[in-house]
């Protein structure tokens, strides 16, 4: 197959799996939300992290809401990604809470207003939740297309790195499928939690 079959491939089953995730009523989303919690609060990944980064939803993508309520109330430190304003097409972790200044950004999606926090070092984060559109049961991930998390993160394949947060992506179990494609430049992923599963690279 050429690169640019392969190409082809992983966008047309993007958009298959994205629309499977649409297709989630309401209710059904928001019993998704309330399992993924109790399946991710309970991993050792989340329970020894203090400083957790986690995204808003905008596409269909599974809730983590209820599992940043928690983070609050156990006083963890709790972080949202916004676009970088100096590298385009990567992000920027910056402080999350329920009093925290918010704007759109060119997606349309709310950030904290960076004219009024300071980003953290992606380093310094414990835990990050990502959102995914595809996965397999060997924790391999189908990004949303940008790009954004594989480029912030590419410093965890250096070698010698010795401070790296976990990464963990958040699905919908109907996300999931027997085999996904890898790419030399995808971030590996620590595990994957679905509403149904908690998946390990191990």
């Amino acid at each position: 197959m050429t690169p640019q079959q392969q190409l082809l491939q992983k966008k047309q089953l993007r958009q298959i799996l994205r629309e499977r995730r649409r297709r989630l009523s309401v209710s059904e989303q928001h019993h998704a939300s309330h399992r993924l919690k109790k399946i991710l609060c309970r991993q050792h990944c989340y329970l020894k992290s203090e400083r957790i980064a986690l995204y808003l939803t905008n596409d269909g993508e599974i809730d983590p809401k209820e599992i940043t309520q928690r983070a609050w109330q156990q006083g963890k430190q709790c972080f949202l990604p916004v676009l970088n304003p100096l590298k385009p097409g990567w992000l920027q972790f910056l402080p999350w809470t329920p009093t925290t200044r918010m704007k759109k950004n060119r997606f349309g999606i709310p950030e904290p207003d960076a004219r009024f926090y300071q980003p953290v070092p992606v380093w310094s984060l414990d835990l990050v939740l990502l959102p995914l559109t595809g996965f397999d049961r060997k924790s391999h991930r189908m990004g949303m297309g940008g790009g954004f998390y594989d480029r912030t993160f590419t410093f965890i394949n250096t070698p010698g790195c010795i401070r790296a947060p976990q990464l963990i992506g958040l699905a919908h179990e109907c996300q999931r499928v027997d085999h996904l494609p890898i790419n030399s430049w995808d971030i590996p992923l620590s595990g994957i939690a679905s509403d149904r599963q908690f998946y390990t690279t191990r």
